[in-house]
C-alpha cells in the first residue's frame, strides 16, 4: 500500500508542477486552487507513505516519477522538445526509480 500512496504522491506531484505553468504566475484562480491543491495531496500522500518506507528511497522515487512524468507532459502538452538524449536521460531515471524500488 505504502508503494501505491508513493505512486500517487508522485503523480500529484506532476499535476502541481504542470499546473504551475497554467497559473500564469499565480494570477489565474482555477489552475492556481488546482496546483495548490496537488501539493497538498502530494505531500499528504508521500508522508503517509513515508512511514513504511526509508524517507530516503521514497522521497528519490517521489521526485523521479514527479521529474519523469513533468517531461512527458511537457513534451505532450506543452511542446517541450522530445530529443533523442531527453529520452535516454528518462529511461536512467526510470532505471533509478525500478532499482531503489527492488532494493527497499
Amino acid at each position: 500500500m505504502a508503494w501505491f500512496l508513493l505512486f500517487l504522491a508522485g503523480l500529484f506531484e506532476c499535476g502541481w508542477a504542470i499546473g504551475l505553468k497554467y497559473t500564469d504566475g499565480f494570477t489565474r484562480p482555477l489552475p492556481t486552487a488546482l496546483t495548490v491543491i496537488s501539493m497538498v495531496v502530494s505531500i499528504v500522500l508521500l508522508g503517509l507513505a513515508v512511514k513504511h518506507l526509508p524517507i530516503g528511497t521514497a522521497y528519490a522515487v517521489w521526485t523521479g516519477i514527479g521529474t519523469v512524468g513533468t517531461v512527458l507532459l511537457g513534451i505532450w502538452l506543452l511542446g517541450d522538445q522530445a530529443s533523442v538524449s531527453r529520452l535516454a536521460c528518462i529511461m536512467l531515471i526510470v532505471g533509478g526509480i525500478a532499482g531503489l524500488k527492488l532494493t527497499a
